[in-house]
């Protein structure tokens, strides 16, 4: 089968690979119908998370038709359609029972490494290195899944694929994280970029009653979604705009009352900060760029509270965590506890309530793949999400996969 493969820092190829086998009772072979590019494969295109192998297979956001199953498997069949959730949970640990699905304590056979580094280990996951156990990812033809009995979603409708693809991730990341905001009905929200994660996570914050929504973000095409989906915009690039002093002007004068960071370890600044940051993340003295992070502690109202669905990946440096014990926040953060929030977000779609394939921007066959990990790295051709057909060698050949301008496309349907 082809299958879209890591093979070094900001190297990608397309590579002819041996078809998953069944490996474990509780195993299904799922035939990928689709797949898609995530901001956080970026930071595995960039080298910024350790452990990754040549060869390695990318991918956690992707759906598709159940090939075969284990024989502990009774609750899917030949032929069922399923989405796929990140995160790979046991659903028999002291965790997955108390609804923390993301930190499962059963699924990462490299749980040593990452007790190393964390003190503990999180669920495994598709795609994302061997601190996250090694399986192969999503941008395949096939893939394993394990735990089958208890991750993948039926889809029981006739919805297209693109409408229900993302909820193998950004939909349920930008929901987890509008909800761990702890939102009030009128609340004033800002949240940190725009992109797939910021944008479900500006959508959620409306759903969940917020009064006001502040989107930063400085890339036109990602803040003209963001208006779509009904936030206040700010462009942080503009040389006279104080992001702090737009806060405060915007909830009048006390901050906002919540704010989620959906940016996390490759914050992005033009002031010394920033700089400061990047030298230090490029020479290896520190793993992750907190700026975003910097800059919500500080923005946000006394006793507001700070989500954090943006990945961060180590050790932060010149965070004011005093500020922030201070001010009396409140904090919140993790992997999403997905395998909880598939059936309501589903019903979500079902409804009508809101169509997910708003802000694609690119179909592309899996032989495009290299090139759009280099595109959207560099912020090229107004690329805001990236899906794949891995049954096509070549979609959009004269556009490059871009479909057509995402300004055209809605939030509800």
């Amino acid at each position: 089968m082809k299958a879209v493969c890591w093979m070094g820092k900001e190297s990608i190829e397309v590579h002819d690979v041996a078809d998953p086998q069944i490996i474990n009772p509780r195993d299904a072979i799922i035939k990928v119908t689709r797949t898609a590019i995530c901001g956080s494969d970026l930071h595995l295109y960039g080298g910024l998370i350790p452990t990754m192998e040549s060869g390695d297979i990318l991918g956690h956001e992707f759906m598709g038709i159940v090939e075969e199953v284990g024989r502990g498997v009774k609750n899917l069949k030949r032929g069922d359609r399923v989405v796929i959730p990140f995160t790979i949970a046991c659903g028999n640990c002291l965790f997955c029972k108390g609804d923390l699905w993301s930190l499962c304590d059963n699924t990462n056979p490299n749980a040593h490494i990452a007790e190393t580094m964390y003190g503990y280990s999180g669920s495994a996951l598709f795609g994302y290195s061997h601190i996250y156990g090694g399986y192969a990812g999503g941008q395949a033809q096939y893939v394993r899944v394990p735990f089958a009995d208890v991750g993948p979603l039926k889809i029981e409708n006739d919805l297209p694929d693109d409408k229900v693809l993302f909820l193998s991730d950004i939909f349920p990341t930008g929901y987890q994280g509008a909800v761990n905001a702890n939102i009030k009905p009128g609340d004033t929200v800002s949240v940190w970029g725009c992109g797939p994660v910021g944008l479900f996570a500006i959508a959620s914050a409306y759903m969940l009653g917020a009064g006001k929504v502040i989107a930063i973000d400085r890339f036109p095409e990602r803040l003209a979604l963001a208006r779509k989906v009904g936030a206040i915009t700010i462009d942080y690039s503009k040389d006279d705009v104080s992001i702090i002093e737009a806060l405060r002007d915007l909830s009048g004068g006390v901050g906002p009352d919540s704010c989620i960071d959906c940016v996390g370890i490759e914050a992005h600044s033009h002031s010394a900060a920033g700089l400061y940051d990047k030298v230090k993340q490029t020479l290896k003295l520190e793993t992750d760029r907190p700026f975003v992070l910097r800059q919500a502690i500080q923005a946000i109202r006394k006793g507001g509270t700070l989500s954090i669905p943006g990945v961060y990946g180590g050790v932060l440096d010149k965070v004011n965590f005093g500020a922030a014990f201070g001010k009396g926040i409140h904090m919140a953060m993790g992997q999403t506890h997905m395998h909880k929030l598939l059936k309501p977000l589903l019903a979500h779609v079902e409804a009508g309530d809101i169509d997910p394939s708003f802000l694609i921007s690119h179909i592309v066959g899996i032989d495009q793949a290299p090139d759009m990990y280099a595109k959207w790295q560099k912020k090229e051709d107004g690329v805001t999400k990236i899906v794949i057909d891995p049954w096509q060698s070549t979609i959009n050949p004269t556009t490059d996969g871009r479909i057509f301008p995402t300004t055209t496309r809605t939030l509800v349907p």
